[in-house]
């Protein structure tokens, strides 16, 4: 059997993305292992996660550097599921996490969208069954 296990996310620098990621969005920090001089393997997860996380690769190089929040073009490109759409929610918020609009409504669940420290865009999403075909990052 196959999973997803890691997607990158490029970032500017590790330690100020720990602390989002650990501070405002509630991940544990996985893994931080140094590599070399200036690469570190750094893996954060949501609380509980068995299978996928996020590897927080610093951009090397003025191409990648360009990329930094904005990997998907402006399009959501994560979806961070939740079980308690509303104490996620206001958690995120209390601890300074920008989102886009307020909450809403739609027939795959409750979604608002959000963006993380260098403005890659993401869906706070709580599912109303699980395995419910959608597409929700249609959000231009």
């Amino acid at each position: 059997m196959s999973h997803l296990g890691l997607v990158a996310v490029v970032v500017r620098d590790y330690d100020e993305a720990i602390a989002f990621y650990v501070e405002s969005l509630g991940f544990e920090l996985v893994e931080d292992t140094r590599i070399s001089e200036e690469k570190r393997w750094v893996v954060v997860a949501p609380p509980g996660a068995r299978e996928s996380a996020v590897l927080l690769a610093r951009a090397a190089g003025r191409e990648q550097e360009a990329r930094i929040g904005d990997q998907t073009g402006g399009r959501v490109g994560w979806f961070l599921n939740t079980e308690a759409f509303d104490r996620d929610y206001q958690r995120m918020r209390a601890a300074g996490v920008v989102f886009e609009e307020a909450p809403r409504h739609e027939p795959y669940g409750t979604v608002a969208v959000f963006r993380d420290l260098y403005g890659n865009r993401w869906d706070l999403i709580q599912l109303r069954r699980a395995g419910t075909a959608h597409d929700p990052g249609d959000h231009t």
